[in-house]
């Protein structure tokens, strides 16, 4: 069984169109600078598929990070630690 949903943010280089987009339909994308930040809850079953589909796609992963309730911000290097 799964853990309880937790809300996780995948940074991928590139802007992506919404042809890509449409694969993660569980996800909120937004862009940063010259990277597209995927947002959404994800229980680890469907944070595994997302990681496929990205890797089938060829997409140039660059960051995944679970968001606990106190740390709320996409961006990285925002100066609070893990």
């Amino acid at each position: 069984m799964d853990p309880a949903p937790v809300l996780y943010v995948i940074r991928i280089h590139g802007h992506l169109g919404a042809t890509v987009l449409f694969a993660f339909p569980a996800m909120v994308p937004q862009r940063h600078g010259a990277d597209t930040v995927l947002t959404g809850l994800l229980d680890r079953s469907a944070l595994y598929g997302v990681l496929a589909e990205i890797e089938a796609l060829g997409l140039d992963l660059l960051e995944v990070r679970k968001l606990t309730p106190d740390r709320t911000s996409p961006e990285p290097g925002d100066g609070r630690s893990p």
